[in-house]
């Protein structure tokens, strides 16, 4: 379930929901970490500066990891104070974010990756990848692929994706080379 609303989750995990992906983090709408405490729900936490409304507006960062990385970190300890257990995050990769900010944020993935929780990435077709190939969104496949790879290899435990099958085969291919690098040190 993709929702930053408490009353929408709640209906959700009502209706089976495995699982809430919050966009804003748990803090867009006060009720939210309240419903995943009471619910033990697992849930993803995503890193967003501002609002979906205000998020492109020039958003400016000193440092973006270590900006992102203080803010998963206080999300997920203030989670894990009130006692859910079972979380993701993710840095948010186009939310509040220039292409610069995105690729320092990929780069430095193992630095985000020590939290000790898995790591969504979500490079999908996004912008980063489109504008700077000089594609359109379509066909951004290649760059996406990339990208994935790249994620995997820096400590990704989670992509989010639209081309299902090459995602998968770009995950088969890592672990073999992770499986090549484990046997032969």
């Amino acid at each position: 379930m993709d929702t930053c609303r408490a009353h929408v989750a709640i209906r959700a995990l009502d209706e089976g929901a495995d699982i809430v992906n919050d966009i804003g983090g748990a803090r867009l709408d006060a009720a939210m970490e309240d419903v995943l405490a009471s619910r033990k729900a697992p849930c993803i936490l995503m890193h967003m500066k501002g609002t979906p409304e205000s998020m492109q507006d020039h958003p400016l960062y000193g440092d973006v990891l270590q900006e992102v990385r203080d803010f998963l970190e206080e999300r997920l300890q203030t989670l894990r104070n009130k006692g859910v257990e079972h979380v993701a995050l993710d840095p948010g990769f186009g939310f509040g974010k220039t292409a610069q900010h995105n690729f320092r944020l990929l780069d430095g993935l193992p630095q985000l990756v020590s939290s000790g929780v898995p790591i969504l990435v979500g490079v999908s077709r996004k912008s980063m990848i489109h504008r700077t190939l000089d594609c359109s969104p379509q066909e951004a496949l290649n760059g996406t692929t990339a990208l994935h790879a790249w994620a995997l290899d820096r400590g990704a435990h989670i992509l989010r994706v639209h081309d299902v099958a090459e995602a998968v085969e770009c995950l088969k291919l890592h672990r073999a080379m992770a499986s090549t690098r484990m046997n032969n040190p």
